[in-house]
């Protein structure tokens, strides 16, 4: 595991960007792993500025998304469907036909077989992650077996609240309750993964992460088994972190 430490969350998101703008030069038919959040926001801005100066192609790359809530039409404002086209793919030449996002619609196992059928035929080159706060990856919550494929979920109250704080005015009752999520193996099965994590509210999550016990009851310290993971934090979220990096 690399474990960058930075100042703050704008270097945070330069040194993913980099990364992931140096993968799709280095192969323009990379299959990119991405997710939703807070977190990744200011990383795709710089992938949208990117593109429109430096010209930098998507449209041989496939994209296949962590995670999307249950019961959200992809035209919802809050559905994952929605927040990737509004702040990644409607500003780079991405192909639609290329862009995936697990349905949150219709028969709900049907969707998750789909999917991982997918995924198994399409083999991610990078994947991008950020942590919640009690260390689940995607929206697989603590407890989530570690051979996981994408299930559905019923999401724990913790993360209600932290998506009712960033993307719903504050209004649990209007967060869903279920989502749709890439399991644990789907994840591990990435070529590369590349974990953003900001804040001191990250730090518990963070230590238990890269300095912790290999336990289901903090999904994202799997990632202590995995062959190239990269953590970037900031200072903030590495505080309790007690080697040195």
């Amino acid at each position: 595991m690399k474990v960058i430490i930075v100042e703050n969350y704008e270097e945070a998101s330069q040194e993913a960007a980099k990364i992931f703008i140096n993968q799709v030069k280095e192969k323009p038919k990379s299959i990119l792993g991405l997710a939703t959040g807070s977190t990744p926001v200011r990383m795709y801005e710089l992938l949208r500025e990117d593109h429109e100066k430096n010209h930098t192609s998507y449209k041989d790359v496939k994209s296949y998304n962590l995670d999307e809530y249950f019961g959200l039409d992809a035209s919802h404002p809050q559905s994952y469907h929605y927040f990737m086209y509004k702040n990644l793919f409607n500003g780079i030449d991405i192909k639609d036909e290329n862009v995936h996002v697990p349905c949150g619609q219709g028969n709900i196992q049907e969707n998750c077989d789909e999917y991982n059928k997918m995924l198994a035929e399409n083999p991610i080159d990078i994947q991008l992650l950020g942590i919640g706060s009690n260390g689940h990856i995607g929206f697989n919550e603590p407890g989530t077996d570690f051979n996981s494929k994408t299930h559905y979920v019923d999401l724990k109250e913790s993360t209600i609240k932290d998506n009712a704080r960033l993307f719903f005015d504050g209004d649990e009752d209007a967060v869903p309750k279920q989502a749709i999520s890439m399991g644990i193996q789907n994840i591990m099965d990435a070529k590369s993964v590349v974990l953003i994590a900001c804040g001191k509210n990250k730090e518990n999550a963070v230590k238990g992460m890269i300095e912790g016990p290999v336990t289901p009851e903090l999904p994202a310290s799997v990632l202590q088994n995995h062959k190239d993971v990269t953590v970037i934090i900031d200072k903030a979220a590495a505080a309790l972190l007690e080697k040195e990096y």
